[in-house]
């Protein structure tokens, strides 16, 4: 088992990305690693949808990652980093693995390529182009509803023979789907939800954990859901999902991260709530309707 196999479990986040003025915000950068190193994060996912890594020069995205891991060895906490990778054309996606493989990281989260819609043919063959090239491990992102094409569990399973393909990110968007994989995968093929309305369930159905953009906001509650599932107290569990499972569909209400960056601003954990268009920041309606969550949070809290 690879290290990045043993640290794929658990509650993982998926960054967002601060901008500020239309730069990359270092600032808020490094205090958001050092609130989240201080929380029960098992790991983050930089420059993926969350932090919108599309919009990213590469010049950016290796800054992005050089902060935070100096913000962590500044502190007293280091967490494994993946970063996040996606594109349509294989060749650009393996010149994408050499210019960083020696950057300060686990792993990769590869998304399928988006647009094209190849063949499931066609997705093993880019799949073990890329996991044959890499210098660090893959797990991949099934997301159809994103890329149009559904990486099947026939060839998921054929992917997680691979030894550098040691987990996934599923947003496939079928129950059924994932339960059969959770069932027939490899004992150390990791599978983690990033559906986050689905999360207490498919730690239920046998995840390993999540990938969770709500998670941003109570992030401890959210680690405690995984915690009392692994305790084997799926009451317990329960009850604490409760505390957060309408938080799952308000920061979704309008297209993410949008939605958590303003949560994050209006908390002083980023300088601004900016997004890079095609992007854009919350209606007023969402602003004021997040507003009065914050404040009856604070009061519930106090």
């Amino acid at each position: 088992m690879t290290g990045l196999q043993e640290q794929l479990h658990g509650l993982w986040l998926p960054l967002v990305t601060p901008f500020r003025d239309g730069a990359l915000d270092e600032r808020s950068l490094r205090r958001l690693t050092r609130h989240y190193c201080n929380q029960a994060v098992d790991g983050f996912i930089l420059g993926a949808t969350s932090g919108e890594g599309m919009t990213l020069r590469e010049a950016e995205l290796e800054r992005l990652v050089a902060v935070v891991r100096d913000e962590m060895a500044a502190g007293r906490r280091n967490v494994p980093v993946c970063l996040g990778l996606s594109g349509a054309d294989t060749s650009r996606l393996k010149e994408r693995l050499d210019e960083t493989a020696d950057w300060p990281i686990e792993g990769y989260l590869i998304a399928s390529p988006y647009y094209v819609r190849p063949s499931q043919r066609g997705l093993l063959a880019h799949f073990e182009t890329l996991a044959d090239h890499a210098a660090w491990p893959l797990a991949l992102y099934n997301i159809p509803y994103r890329t149009a094409v559904n990486i099947t569990n026939q060839t998921m399973l054929r992917l997680a023979e691979h030894k550098n393909i040691i987990g996934l990110k599923d947003c496939g968007a079928s129950r059924e789907q994932s339960i059969a994989l959770l069932r027939d995968r490899p004992k150390d093929f990791r599978v983690l939800t990033g559906e986050d309305a689905n999360y207490l369930e498919a730690l239920g159905d046998g995840a390993d954990g999540g990938i969770v953009l709500s998670a941003h906001v109570e992030t401890a509650t959210f680690a405690a859901v995984y915690a009392e599932m692994k305790r084997g107290n799926p009451d317990a569990a329960r009850a604490r999902w409760q505390e957060v499972a309408e938080l799952t569909r308000l920061l979704f209400t309008e297209p993410s991260p949008a939605p958590a960056k303003y949560w994050l601003w209006r908390c002083g954990l980023i300088d601004s709530p900016e997004v890079r268009l095609p992007m854009v920041e919350v209606s007023s309606e969402l602003a004021a309707t997040i507003d009065r969550e914050i404040e009856r949070r604070m009061q519930v809290a106090a």
